[in-house]
């Protein structure tokens, strides 16, 4: 394997996820973050890119994105953090609707979707194996999970024809979730990556967070244990999009690890090397909640071998905080000796 890698961050809201442009984009991400994280002894950044962002609908690239693109793997390259660019969102396929996505139907859009790794093959092609990879797609949101395994060898095809060598990262259906990785169809290759993503349980992880119906819940939250007391789930059983009872199930780090040996198992009977590509508790949650939190899955990493970047570095989740650029618990949680 080309692309050795161990503990990293995302580099959300630059080039994916934002409606930034021109000073505004420009200074959300610099050479300075870069020198941050590499500061505090980080191997390698996740960098989510839109396809929105980086193309035109006509398909052409817009080009200061392209330069930021460039200028992050130069800013990396000269601290030696490794980089992988993660193809976040199609105009096509977006994880948070899966309805709206027409990417697993059309097979216009599945061949786009190879182009555009061709494209971004060719302006990235040029820097080494051991210091760049390429995830295909954050996220996959198939209804059905035999429906990625025919999206993705599109892409797949397309960049093993350019680069060979080139590390390539794969994840299963429904957000990468662990449940979904006995369906994945996991491909022969020399130079692969399994990944996986971890946010349980999603009332601790993601408390208050607006955009999902987990967040319409205020009250108090527990962990390790029953994340929500039986005495208050009446303040989210009444609430407009109803939320799954097995939402709300004993978590602890018993539970982290036999979530996360599925896809360990997986990789190992492969011989493949795993990583978590995203993980992460808000930063609404109670401070000794998410130390906890972090603390057992950071554990579960460690004993398995497991390679990973939090979501993410400056954001609802963040290393930092997004207002006050201070370290966060996440960070000295994550670091800690």
């Amino acid at each position: 394997m080309n692309f050795q890698i161990n503990r990293g961050t995302n580099i959300s809201h630059w080039l994916s996820q934002s409606t930034n442009r021109g000073i505004e984009r420009q200074t959300w991400f610099t050479q300075a973050d870069v020198k941050r994280i590499a500061g505090w002894g980080m191997d390698h950044i996740r960098l989510p890119v839109d396809e929105e962002q980086m193309w035109t609908k006509d398909g052409q690239r817009e080009e200061e994105a392209f330069a930021l693109l460039h200028n992050a793997l130069e800013w990396c390259a000269a601290e030696k953090l490794k980089v992988i660019v993660d193809l976040h969102i199609l105009r096509s396929h977006y994880f948070n609707d899966s309805k709206a996505s027409t990417l697993y139907s059309d097979e216009k859009e599945m061949q786009k979707f190879a182009w555009f790794w061709q494209d971004l093959s060719a302006f990235l092609g040029n820097w080494g194996n051991e210091f760049l990879a390429y995830e295909l797609l954050n996220e996959a949101v198939a209804k059905d999970n035999a429906d990625w395994n025919k999206v993705y060898p599109y892409p797949f095809q397309a960049i093993r024809q350019r680069e060979p060598e080139r590390t390539i990262i794969l994840g299963s259906n429904k957000y990468n979730q662990w449940s979904t990785y006995p369906d994945l169809k996991i491909p022969e290759d020399d130079n692969l990556i399994l990944t996986f993503h971890y946010y349980n349980p999603m009332f601790v992880t993601h408390y208050k967070a607006e955009w999902t119906p987990i967040g319409q819940y205020d009250g108090p939250v527990n962990y390790p244990g029953v994340p929500v007391d039986d005495k208050h789930t009446y303040l989210f059983e009444s609430a407009k999009n109803p939320i799954p009872t097995y939402e709300n199930r004993y978590f602890d780090i018993e539970i982290l690890r036999d979530n996360i040996s599925v896809p360990v198992k997986i990789a190992t009977k492969y011989g493949y090397k795993l990583y978590c590509g995203e993980f992460g508790c808000i930063n609404y949650c109670p401070d000794d909640i998410r130390s906890r939190w972090y603390h057992d899955i950071r554990k579960v990493f460690q004993e398995n071998d497991i390679a990973w970047a939090n979501w993410d570095y400056k954001g609802a989740f963040g290393l930092l905080d997004r207002d006050t650029e201070q370290e966060t618990i996440a960070l000295h949680s994550l670091m800690a000796e």
